[in-house]
């Protein structure tokens, strides 16, 4: 069982920055890849950007490509989304997730329904 924290959520003003963090409770790896999700009220759930655990490539929605940027720190079991230039479009609660076992990313990584453990969710609220 992998438990996932996500932290880092806040209100800022548009052109504003965050760094969301997600701590995973195992000591080791085992799972692939992991993504950051975001859901805002009443619209889907989006898939904001994943990567593998062991490094290499990245994805992002088009959405927020050059603005986020998703990293990782193995030692600390946790991976960010650091986001700059905000907007409020971006105003969502941001989610955590991660496949089970070593399926990888691919190109099907922003389809929620493929991650098996998932956050309680930060909030990001920006204003205009």
């Amino acid at each position: 069982q992998v438990h996932l924290v996500e932290s880092g959520g806040g209100s800022v003003q548009a052109g504003g920055s965050l760094r969301l963090s997600c701590a995973a409770s195992t000591s080791t790896y085992n799972y692939n890849c992991i993504g950051w999700f975001r859901q805002a009220p009443g619209k889907e759930r989006e898939g904001v950007a994943a990567c593998y655990t062991g490094g290499g490539t990245t994805y992002y929605a088009d959405s927020v490509k050059g603005r986020f940027t998703i990293s990782r720190d193995n030692a600390k079991k946790t991976v960010y989304l650091d986001m700059n230039s905000l907007k409020p479009e971006d105003t969502a609660m941001y989610y955590c997730a991660a496949l089970s076992g070593y399926s990888a990313c691919g190109g099907t990584w922003s389809l929620g329904v493929r991650y098996s453990y998932w956050g309680q969710g930060t909030q990001v609220t920006v204003s205009s």
